[in-house]
């Protein structure tokens, strides 16, 4: 199996409609071991069924936003593992008025909070973990279109996917030295727990499916299988990269168009049932 013998820790997972989950079963699929964290006692019921799922006892609570838990976890990590050959950052937050009201309205306390947590986090908990990352560790970090491009009520988290995106090549860069690599994948719009914030989801949803080239939208277990290959040894000279797994939607320069019954050019939107 792909993974045997490997040993990581998933970051974020807040339930079984995850991203995380896929890229988790995925990895347990392939014979992984592996640790997760929950953000509070209300996530922690819903993530230690999902560890006992997949075989695992870890679970640690981490907010990324309290300096005790941070600078708690290496040492809890390296008390179950020794050390671990990945690392799946799951992390974004922005307060709810930032999405719902025009992107120019986003306070400063709001943009930092999202920099903060979404971005920051991950220079921040590899650190932290870097003495229990193994010399050829992987880490994985979970983007969206919506940072390269306009993505509409996506907002302030538009920009923080960017600095995401950048921060992943500048971490390559610094992590390389020592042989490690550092990813992105930036899937399609799929229904979680944090696209439940985002106005007119449902829209996006529809709107990816009739106009990506495979003319549908992904699924966690699809997007899992690319995260697996991207954390094991089959991608030992990939980093820096931000892989879409997005049904080739990334790539569409205009929406697609057809002919109605009265012969008008109308979107593709326009003619799904």
């Amino acid at each position: 199996m792909i993974m045997k013998g490997k040993k990581g820790l998933i970051v974020g997972l807040a339930n079984n409609k995850s991203i995380a989950y896929g890229i988790a079963k995925a990895c347990v699929e392939q014979g992984d071991e592996m640790g997760f964290t929950y953000l509070n006692d209300a996530l922690k019921k819903r993530v230690e069924p999902i560890a006992k799922e997949f075989g695992s006892d870890k679970v640690y609570k981490l907010d990324v936003g309290d300096e005790a838990d941070m600078d708690a976890i290496c040492a809890l990590v390296e008390k179950d593992f020794g050390k671990i050959d990945f690392l799946v950052h799951s992390v974004a937050f922005t307060p709810k008025e930032a999405l719902t009201e025009p992107f120019m309205k986003t306070s400063k306390s709001a943009f930092a909070i999202a920099m903060d947590v979404s971005v920051y986090s991950l220079i921040d908990l590899t650190n932290r973990l870097t003495p229990v990352l193994t010399e050829d560790a992987s880490i994985l970090t979970l983007s969206y279109l919506g940072g390269p491009k306009y993505i509409v009520n996506y907002n302030v988290m538009g920009v923080a996917k960017a600095a995401l995106e950048a921060t992943v090549r500048y971490m390559a860069v610094d992590m390389g030295s020592v042989g490690r690599r550092v990813n992105a994948i930036s899937a399609g719009p799929i229904r979680t727990l944090a696209a439940a914030g985002i106005g007119d989801f449902k829209q996006i949803l529809n709107w990816n499916e009739v106009n990506s080239p495979l003319k549908k939208n992904v699924t966690t277990e699809q997007v899992g299988n690319s995260a697996m290959y991207l954390l094991s040894d089959l991608a030992s000279c990939v980093t820096g990269e931000v892989h879409y797994v997005d049904s080739g939607y990334n790539v569409m320069g205009m929406a697609a168009a057809q002919k109605d019954e009265e012969g008008k050019t109308v979107l593709s939107w326009d003619t799904k049932k």
